[in-house]
């Protein structure tokens, strides 16, 4: 009987489970090594490592999520609408590491390739359906995530996997389970999970598609309406003034090249499925904000999206009997022809496991400071500073602080470069006397000499 099964390209009753687990555990390893190499490269491409490190400390802490990189008392709800992000308080509890939350981004990707990888495995026999598995945990879209580092968009992937796959299984009330935390991930997401319900009403399951629906729109127009303006020190919607017209939607053609790749991750033969339909509110945002890292394939905003991707390949895969294989080489086609631009390429070069010349200095100044006090910095070190003392953001208007820690090689100083004089130009913006106690590797590091400790607290 299991011979006739291959045959006819069906999966032994134990293969979809071995390949699901084999594929998670490869995604796990591979995005873990990564986050290790990065870490250790001092790579920051943004400050929003360290947002996350501060919201995680508070938690931790047992307090409101008062993140002073964003400014002294900003409350991070205020930003988004990420509640879920509390369960971030017991990781850090355990392993107060900005690296933590790194490796918990790529253990959460590992687990939503095991959902889709079986369900591949048992609808495309298990070679094909591995592939499957691998190209959802390898994809271009997760690799931009892991690359970007830490988001709340990495809670999102697992209950859309999971989320997606019961559905497709005919269990609608475990989709509707799954997908409703979703809106406590992030306040658009209330709109996907209300494209889910009108997906799961159209389906046959109308009052629970109508509820599911109902629940993430009211979130939406709460969170965006109410909860965020009223959190926001500016009590409004942080991100409304930088959504543009709606013929700006369809330009420029970057726009069109992340659709491309979308339909190919698809294999096209998605789009005989309404779940592609769950791509919109996404796209829509993303489309009508004037933030032109929002457009393309870089970054984190399309991670969501690959779960979406993947379960709408293998909803119109089985229909399209003749064309299954080509609809999975077209889904590997879209990462193996970025190739050598997608992050998980660095993996292949030797030079990428030696650690960076830096990682001495950058040490040495993290030592530098006492614990508990309160540090002005750019990006690079911004995130390491995090577990032991109050950092804050040298873009801001801050208070005093004790220490101020600047890199000549961040990217923060445009053209303009890095002061020459850390101590002077820390004394001339806070009005009061700093001195040079370490410079090392491209590191400054000027302590306040007047005045008592900085009073602000996180």
């Amino acid at each position: 009987m299991t011979s006739e099964l291959r045959g006819r390209g069906v999966a032994a009753p134990r293969a979809p489970a071995i390949a699901a687990t084999a594929v998670a555990l490869a995604v796990a390893l591979t995005y873990g090594l990564f986050a290790w190499l990065q870490w250790t490269a001092l790579r920051a491409p943004s400050w929003d490592l360290g947002i996350f490190s501060q919201l995680a400390k508070a938690y931790a802490a047992g307090g409101a999520p008062i993140v002073p990189i964003k400014g002294v008392g900003f409350t991070l709800l205020g930003d988004h609408f990420h509640p879920l992000l509390v369960v971030l308080g017991p990781v850090w509890a355990l392993w107060p590491s900005p690296l933590a939350l790194l490796l918990l981004q790529a253990a959460l990707f590992a687990v939503a390739a095991w959902p889709l990888t079986r369900l591949a495995v048992e609808r495309l026999g298990t070679p094909l359906g591995t592939v499957v598995g691998l190209a959802f945990g390898f994809s271009w879209g997760l690799q931009s995530a892991v690359d970007s580092q830490f988001h709340e968009i990495a809670l999102a992937v697992p209950l859309l996997a999971f989320s997606l796959v019961a559905h497709l299984r005919g269990r609608q009330r475990a989709a509707a389970l799954w997908a409703a935390p979703l809106v406590f991930v992030k306040e658009d997401l209330g709109l996907t999970v209300a494209v889910l319900g009108l997906v799961l009403a159209w389906r046959g399951a109308r009052r629970l598609g109508a509820a599911l629906a109902g629940w993430g729109v009211a979130w939406t127009i709460l969170a965006v309406g109410v909860i965020l303006p009223a959190l926001n020190p500016e009590e409004d919607y942080a991100y409304t003034e930088r959504l543009i017209g709606i013929l700006a939607l369809f330009t420029p053609a970057e726009k069109w090249w992340t659709v491309l790749m979308l339909v190919a991750t698809a294999g096209v033969v998605g789009l005989r499925s309404p779940l592609v339909l769950l791509m919109l509110p996404t796209l829509a945002w993303r489309f009508a904000g004037d933030v032109p890292h929002y457009w393309g394939w870089q970054w984190h905003y399309s991670a969501v999206l690959m779960p979406v991707a993947f379960a709408a390949l293998l909803d119109g895969a089985p229909a399209a009997r003749g064309w299954r294989r080509a609809a999975v080489g077209c889904a590997v086609a879209v990462t193996l022809v970025l190739g050598s631009q997608l992050p998980l390429a660095a993996l292949l070069r030797p030079e990428s496991y030696d650690r960076t010349w830096r990682w001495e200095p950058a040490m040495e100044v993290i030592a530098a400071i006492p614990e508990g006090a309160t540090v002005e910095t750019d990006v690079t070190l911004m995130a390491y500073l995090v577990p032991t003392t109050t950092v804050l953001w040298i873009g801001n208007d801050n208070p005093v602080p004790d220490y101020v820690v600047l890199d000549e090689f961040s990217g923060v100083w445009g053209a303009a470069g890095p002061p020459d004089d850390v101590a002077a130009w820390a004394s001339e913006r806070h009005g009061t006397a700093f001195e040079l106690v370490l410079d090392t590797g491209g590191f400054s590091v000027a302590r306040r000499v007047t005045g008592g400790a900085s009073t602000v607290e996180e």
